[in-house]
C-alpha cells in the first residue's frame, strides 16, 4: 500500500515538470509577439496595403507606375488664402448698351451685330423705336399735318411782312420769324419720332453679349448689349476678413501673377470685394468663377511641395505619402497651405523627409 502512494505521487511530480517544461516552450518571457516582418506575413511581388495602413510596392512597380519623390527641405513662404472670385469687364475699357425708353428693336443699315464681333466706338448697333398703338400714329400723324400747315402759313406771313418792311414796324417781323423758327423745330420733332432712338457703342472691342432680335419690344433700361475688351479683364474677389485689405503682398491665378489693384471698404453682401488685374494675356470670359491665391506679407516656414502631392484618404484628410524604404510607402496626415497655385507649404513633415511628389494619387488607390 505504501509503495503504491509513492508510485502516485513520483506520477504527479512528473506530470507537474511536464507541465512546467511544456509552458517555458511556449512563453519566453517580454519577447514581442506583434505583427511580423513584412517579407514573413505578405507576398512581396505584387502591390498590396499592409495591415498597419503601409502600402508595400515593389520597384518593378514603382517604374511602371512612373513614381517620382523628392527630398524635403524647410523654407520660407509667404502665407496664402484662396479667394473665391469672378471675371468682370475693365469699366474704363468696357461698356453696356441699354434703351432709355420702350419701343421695338430695328436693325440699322448693316444689320444687328454678332457676337464676337468688333465694334467701334460711335458705332450705330441697333434702333429703338416706339411701339405706338393706332390711335397714338393717328394722334401723331394728325399734329403733324397741322404743323405742317402752321409752318406754311408762317412763311406766307413772313414774305408778305418782308414786302410791306418798309411801313411794318421791325417787332412784328421779328416775332414772325420767331414762330416759324419754332414751328420748324416742332415739325422736325415729331417728324423724328418715328425714326426712333439710335443705340451707339460706348467704346471699342469685341461684343460679348447681345440680346438684341429684329423686332423685339422691349422695355426701358434693358441691357442689350455688352462689349468688353478681351485683354482687358480683371477680377473681382471676395474677402471676409477686412485685415487682408491692406495685407495683400501679390497674387495669381493658375500660376498666372495678378496685380492688386484695390479693395472697397463698404460690406457687399457681407463681403469685401477685391479687384486683381492679370499681368499675362489669360483666356477668360465674363462671369466665368474662379479662384485665386492671395500672398499676405506673413511669413511661415515648412515644406515646400508641388500640389500634386497633396492627396485625400478614406477620411476625406489631406496626406502626403512619404518614401519609407525602398518598398514600402507610408501615409502623413498634413494641412496644406496654398503658395501660388501650383504649390503647397506643409509644416507638419520634417526636413530630409523623401515625399512622392508624381503618382501619389495611384498609391492612395492601391488596397
Amino acid at each position: 500500500m505504501i509503495t503504491c502512494k509513492k508510485t502516485f505521487k513520483i506520477k504527479l511530480i512528473s506530470l507537474a515538470l511536464l507541465t512546467m517544461m511544456s509552458s517555458s516552450l511556449w512563453a519566453h518571457g517580454d519577447e514581442d509577439h506583434g505583427a511580423a516582418p513584412v517579407a514573413a506575413t505578405v507576398n512581396t511581388d505584387k502591390p498590396q496595403r499592409l495591415p498597419d495602413g503601409r502600402v508595400l510596392l515593389p520597384k518593378t512597380a514603382q517604374h511602371r507606375l512612373n513614381i517620382r519623390t523628392l527630398l524635403s527641405s524647410e523654407t520660407t513662404a509667404a502665407r496664402s488664402v484662396e479667394l473665391n472670385g469672378h471675371v468682370v469687364m475693365d469699366p474704363n475699357r468696357g461698356g453696356r448698351v441699354q434703351a432709355s425708353s420702350g419701343g421695338r428693336i430695328s436693325a440699322p443699315d448693316g444689320g444687328l451685330p454678332l457676337l464676337g464681333s468688333k465694334v467701334t466706338k460711335g458705332q450705330v448697333l441697333a434702333w429703338v423705336k416706339p411701339a405706338a398703338s393706332a390711335y397714338e400714329l393717328a394722334q401723331q400723324q394728325a399734329d403733324l399735318a397741322e404743323n405742317r400747315s402752321k409752318l406754311q402759313l408762317a412763311q406766307q406771313t413772313i414774305a408778305r411782312l418782308q414786302e410791306l418792311s418798309q411801313s411794318v414796324p421791325r417787332k412784328e417781323i421779328q416775332a414772325a420769324e420767331a414762330e416759324l423758327n419754332s414751328l420748324r423745330g416742332r415739325a422736325a420733332a415729331l417728324s423724328s419720332v418715328n425714326t426712333g432712338e439710335a443705340l451707339r457703342a460706348p467704346v471699342s472691342g469685341v461684343l460679348a453679349a447681345s440680346n438684341a432680335i429684329n423686332g423685339q419690344v422691349i422695355e426701358a433700361s434693358t441691357v442689350l448689349f455688352e462689349i468688353v475688351e478681351p485683354k482687358a479683364m480683371l477680377i473681382e474677389a471676395l474677402a471676409y476678413d477686412p485685415a487682408l485689405v491692406s495685407n495683400i503682398a501679390s497674387a495669381s491665378l493658375q500660376g498666372i501673377s495678378l496685380r492688386y489693384l484695390g479693395g472697397a471698404s463698404s460690406l457687399r453682401d457681407g463681403a469685401l470685394p477685391l479687384l486683381f488685374a492679370p499681368l499675362e494675356a489669360t483666356p477668360l470670359a465674363l462671369g466665368q468663377n474662379v479662384k485665386l491665391v492671395v500672398q499676405t506679407r506673413e511669413q511661415l516656414k515648412g515644406v515646400q511641395l508641388p500640389a500634386s502631392s497633396i492627396v485625400k484618404n478614406s477620411a476625406n484628410e489631406s496626406i502626403v505619402w512619404l518614401h519609407d524604404s525602398a518598398q514600402v510607402f507610408r501615409a502623413v496626415p498634413v494641412t496644406p497651405i496654398p503658395v501660388d497655385g501650383k504649390t503647397v507649404l506643409v509644416t507638419q513633415l520634417k526636413p530630409g523627409s523623401r515625399v512622392v511628389t508624381q503618382g501619389a494619387t495611384l498609391i492612395n488607390q492601391i488596397r
